[in-house]
């Protein structure tokens, strides 16, 4: 074999770039998709932008035509003079207990339900779920005026427990959401538990529970945003605005007549700040807890 200089063989090929692999190519289906998805991210972040920057500016500049995108210049008093107008402090508290205290029993309850409807089989089992499932086909708004009627009866009206008890028993989209999760895990798991001596609350304590952590993360994020943002209820079931909660609060800003704008979107960009934390640091369990769902084992 003929060999050059450096001992290297001619019929060997020096080495070369590599070359990309078919799926890091950028075909133009990949780059029009990203470019749809960002131009519908930016009309979905649309809203938010003005809401956040409209917080900054005077009242004329929030209906200036053309529109005033930049504040011009930062009115930055409507944030203390939002939190100074209404009582935020005692509606901040409100929400984030009321929120807590529903989240933390919704994950337990529904949890518990899930796990009976996907493991355990007992008589009438598929028609209760059913029952289950169809409870969400029925709007709130049907059930509310018996739901005051007993509250009224129980003595209930203008308090927390009106708000605390109805959503803290009972969430059909959790036992769903949770039942669909659970019914992936193996079962020779649970056999293996049983014959060594396991009993149904050991294997849920124990074994289930921390399986079906990412899905109960996503659940309680849906919870907290939707009891965080929960208006009709506290609208009807409470009148002093001690017990008010940040949603209900807000509402107090538009008046008659004449609404503070100004100071409204100053008080709703605080009010969603809770929400976007807890959503950036908990994305990923949300994106888990959905794509894991019903993913059989």
């Amino acid at each position: 074999m003929k060999m050059e200089e450096g001992n290297i063989p001619l019929n060997q090929k020096k080495p070369g770039k590599l070359k990309p692999t078919q799926g890091s190519q950028l075909r133009p289906s990949r780059i029009a998709l990203h470019i749809a998805l960002i131009i519908g991210s930016i009309i979905m972040a649309g809203p938010f932008i003005w809401m956040a920057l409209s917080s900054l500016k005077s009242f004329e500049q929030i209906f200036a035509v053309p529109p005033v995108w930049i504040p011009d210049p930062f009115v930055w008093s409507n944030i203390t003079d939002s939190l100074s107008a209404m009582p935020f402090g005692r509606a901040y508290f409100n929400s984030f207990y009321i929120s807590f205290l529903v989240v933390t029993s919704q994950i337990l309850t529904c949890s518990m339900a899930a796990y009976a409807f996907a493991k355990i089989k007992f008589p009438g089992s598929r028609v209760l779920f059913i029952g289950f499932l169809a409870t969400m086909m029925v709007p709130m708004q049907v059930t509310l005026i018996p739901l005051y009627l007993i509250m009224d009866y129980i003595g209930w009206v203008n308090s927390h427990l009106s708000i605390l008890v109805p959503n803290m028993l009972f969430n059909a989209f959790g036992v769903f959401l949770l039942r669909q999760f659970i019914m992936g895990i193996p079962k020779e798991m649970e056999e293996a538990a049983v014959m060594d001596g396991a009993n149904p609350l050991f294997i849920y304590v124990k074994i289930i529970l921390p399986l079906i952590r990412p899905a109960l993360a996503a659940f309680g994020i849906f919870s907290f945003i939707g009891i965080w943002n929960n208006f009709i209820q506290p609208l009807v079931f409470l009148s002093d605005q001690s017990l008010y909660t940040v949603p209900l609060l807000l509402a107090t800003f538009k008046g008659l007549y004449v609404t503070n704008w100004p100071l409204m979107m100053a008080g709703a960009t605080i009010s969603v700040i809770p929400v976007l934390v807890i959503y950036v640091f908990a994305q990923r369990q949300i994106i888990e807890g959905i794509a894991l769902t019903g993913v059989k084992g």
